[in-house]
């Protein structure tokens, strides 16, 4: 019998090359690479390695090539008890692998090569994984798999934030209108959740009234806000950046983690906000993950 979790993630296992840069060149020109490494990363395995670390008992379902079995990636995961049952193999295909520039100004360019995440959309739901979790994070992923289980997980009664990410530009209006209609929680950055708002025509005021009842949006160095009944306005807890990617994500498994608890909004934001303020420490989004008495320490200080 499977043992019950308390959050589903949802998305993209991914490998990162996190490349440094200057600038970013112009088309037709090139610029000079400062530095260059390699980290394990994808949004859902990045929510679900931080909430594991903070004592959250999760489960992961990503679409990955036939190079994640044996793989050191594959053992991180589950040295992290984190439930790898239900992953779709695609044998003769490349885990999904994603190129993140970032400028000196801490600006991102990401290229994302779906390799593997191309089987998402022929994938079956993976509905044993839903009925034994109390949540479910749809993160970055084929919009019609992510509309698929949000469905089913709002049949099973269950908690389900929605963070589209860089690949908002693949929902469609109604694609968008649909995953939303079934979430509870909507993340995004300023200028994700600003997009949102354009396609659908609305406000923050209408898009509750339909769909997620809380809207949490982050600002980078200026914070977050988080829209409910009332709009909480959250600072950031500022740290040197060395490298701002996975920040967001780690922001997101901060905020479920005091939210599954029963926390206040203003207390899951905080939380958030001061786990988030670790990963930038340092490059890649699993590199300097904390656990949640480092995160309490933080927030106390």
């Amino acid at each position: 019998m499977r043992e019950k979790r308390d959050l589903l993630t949802i998305g993209h296992t991914a490998l990162d090359y996190i490349i440094q840069v200057n600038e970013f060149p112009m088309p037709n020109s090139s610029t000079a690479i400062n530095k260059m490494r390699t980290f394990h990363g994808g949004a859902a395995a990045n929510v679900a390695v931080v909430a594991s670390s903070l004592g959250l008992k999760s489960s992961l379902v990503s679409a990955v090539g036939g190079d994640f079995h044996g793989s050191d990636y594959q053992k991180r995961l589950e040295n992290n008890n984190i439930n790898i049952l239900d992953m779709i193999v695609v044998e003769d295909d490349k885990t999904p692998t994603a190129f993140v520039l970032t400028d000196r100004n801490h600006d991102q360019i990401f290229y994302f090569y779906w390799g593997a995440a191309a089987k998402f959309k022929e994938s079956e739901v993976p509905y044993d994984a839903i009925k034994n979790t109390r949540s479910v994070h749809l993160a970055t992923g084929d919009p019609s798999f992510n509309l698929k289980c949000g469905r089913f997980a709002r049949e099973e009664g269950k908690t389900i934030s929605f963070d589209p990410g860089q690949d908002l530009h693949m929902y469609s209006s109604q694609d968008l209108f649909e995953v939303l209609k079934v979430s509870d929680i909507l993340f995004g950055n300023h200028h994700e959740i600003e997009r949102i708002l354009n396609n659908l025509k609305m406000d923050v005021d209408e898009l509750r009234r339909f769909g997620p009842s809380i809207v949490v949006e982050t600002r980078g160095i200026n914070g977050s806000v988080i829209y409910s009944d009332e709009t909480i306005k959250v600072n950031a807890l500022k740290r040197d950046p060395v490298d701002p990617t996975g920040a967001g994500d780690s922001y997101r498994a901060g905020f479920l983690k005091s939210y599954l608890e029963g926390e206040s909004l203003l207390y899951c934001g905080k939380l958030a906000s001061a786990v988030s303020s670790f990963v930038v420490e340092a490059e890649g989004c699993q590199t300097n993950v904390p656990n949640l008495k480092m995160v309490h320490e933080r927030m106390n200080e």
